[in-house]
């Protein structure tokens, strides 16, 4: 199963997100530290999720995290846009 394919499962099953991007932007990296060639290092994610409600900035990436689980020791880089409901 590729990362992507996990990264979208984990925060799918983790979040129930009502928005869920998953974008890969190693190609961005290439010959960048952190390049390990598979073209699967650097990602962003856009997420909206109820789950996010009432939640600082920072709680919100640790239940990203939390919810990716070992996932994060395969990638080198993820950045995140997180909202509630889309547009937040």
């Amino acid at each position: 199963m590729s990362i992507e394919a996990v990264i979208r499962a984990r925060l799918q099953d983790g979040l129930s997100p009502s928005r869920l991007n998953v974008i890969n932007e190693s190609g961005k990296h290439a010959g960048h530290a952190g390049d390990d060639g598979s073209g699967e290092s650097h990602w962003h994610v856009v997420i909206a999720s109820a789950a996010f409600a009432g939640k600082s900035r920072i709680a919100r990436h640790r239940m990203v995290h939390a919810a990716l689980g070992d996932v994060m020791e395969r990638i080198h880089a993820l950045s995140m846009d997180l909202s509630v409901e889309e547009g937040e």
